[in-house]
């Protein structure tokens, strides 16, 4: 571990990550709901939102907040997250929102667009953000099938494990696979095929 100065222990620092997450998520959220803004919570926190649904104790934490707009809406989600305090960066072509002057790229509002692919090789583009919930804490989450549907569309690592965790929970199975576009059916099926793979 030569160069890297470790800290020690600390329980109390791996709450303070996971409570970070939380209160950016639900003021970058806020600041949208007050704008008037479609928006979607997707990404690690949404499967988590639906996976404490079934089981708490399954829930992964996320290190950053992962929010779909509409590209029409990006100037008015622009002043609305630099109303409430947070910074616009673009890194290697993605749009986000640091938490601040000395926020960090890694624990950003990562912005996605809705209706649009987010690589060029992608088999489909997103979903839209009109099919939503509304969590208690009044922050909107996209609603489960789009949700894996953007899972199987971007099906890196983090995604296939994701999914893994839906299908552990049983609110994804093999019925899916009658419910989605058929660029993404075969991925669906290797990943029942091969649990925890």
């Amino acid at each position: 571990m030569a160069g890297v100065k470790l800290k020690p222990f600390s329980l109390d620092r791996m709450v303070e990550a996971v409570e970070a997450v939380r209160d950016r998520l639900l003021r970058a959220s806020a600041a949208l709901e007050k704008a008037g803004i479609a928006y979607a919570v997707v990404g690690g926190n949404a499967v988590a939102a639906w996976v404490s649904r079934v089981d708490r104790a399954a829930v992964r934490n996320t290190q950053d907040v992962d929010i779909m707009i509409r590209r029409a809406d990006f100037p008015a989600v622009m002043a609305a997250m630099e109303a409430a305090g947070f910074i616009h960066a673009e890194v290697l072509g993605v749009d986000m929102f640091r938490d601040g002057p000395d926020g960090k790229p890694r624990d950003a509002v990562h912005i996605l667009f809705a209706n649009e692919k987010v690589r060029e090789n992608d088999p489909l583009p997103n979903p839209d953000v009109a099919n939503v919930i509304v969590a208690p804490e009044a922050y909107r989450v996209l609603a489960l099938e789009e949700l894996v549907r953007m899972k199987l569309i971007s099906y890196r690592r983090k995604d296939q494990v994701h999914i893994d965790d839906l299908i552990d929970l049983k609110l994804v199975d093999a019925a899916w696979c009658d419910r989605l576009p058929s660029e993404l059916v075969e991925r669906l099926r290797h990943l029942l095929a091969t649990p925890g793979a």
